[in-house]
């Protein structure tokens, strides 16, 4: 007998007697930190922006010409580009080079950076969750490059982790992204873009004014 069958089976006696029935997980916790109607697109920003990350805003006509403008602020020309990601969102008459999966790490390591869609974000926490659904591709695009774009709808954004876990599918490979990659070494000296970008840029699309 294993080890791991050894405990397995302690416990099954130890509960052998407490059908599962009567002994039900409470879960009146609290479900989020924010008070009633405060503004969760507005916090998620400002949440995000504390982690170092840049963040722009702009309603759907603008995203093009927003995802350009942060583009041309990081000089970043050779991106990857997640199948999935949707044309028409990509800048018009851009110069840069989009390069497409399947890509090796190698490819990505040369890649000046790369443009992604979100599954979801955490007001409270300023984190955007990736689900390699259609537009966000695998782990490692957002892993390997030094520049990451994420756009995401004011609408994934929920108030607290309990809203946003409930939104998304715990079989997915999730991501959770809390600003650029960093660490810190024991004189708490901050170092960027060691297990991932050293810069992430949020772009948030928030419906047009009626």
């Amino acid at each position: 007998m294993s080890s791991r069958e050894a405990i397995l089976g302690r416990i099954r006696a130890a509960l052998a007697d407490t059908p599962a029935e009567d002994a039900p997980i409470p879960r009146a916790y609290r479900r989020s930190h924010l008070s009633p109607g405060e503004d969760v697109v507005g916090l998620f920003a400002e949440r995000v922006a504390d982690y170092r990350a840049a963040v722009t805003r702009t309603d759907p006509a603008g995203l093009p010409a927003a995802i350009e403008a942060a583009l041309a602020g990081r000089a970043v020309r050779q991106l990857a580009l997640p199948t999935g990601f949707p044309a028409e969102l990509l800048p018009p008459d851009s110069d840069r080079q989009w390069h497409h999966e399947p890509l090796t790490v190698p490819e990505l390591d040369r890649l000046d950076g790369v443009v992604t869609l979100a599954a979801g974000g955490i007001a409270v926490t300023g984190t955007i969750v990736l689900d390699a659904g259609p537009g966000q591709g695998r782990r490692a695009l957002s892993l390997v490059p030094d520049y990451h774009l994420c756009v995401i709808r004011a609408e994934q954004i929920a108030a607290d982790v309990p809203d946003a876990l409930a939104r998304l599918d715990p079989t997915r490979p999730l991501t959770f992204i809390s600003g650029p990659s960093a660490t810190s070494d024991i004189e708490l000296d901050r170092v960027e873009g060691v297990h991932g970008p050293r810069t992430l840029h949020v772009v948030i699309v928030e419906p047009e004014s009626p």
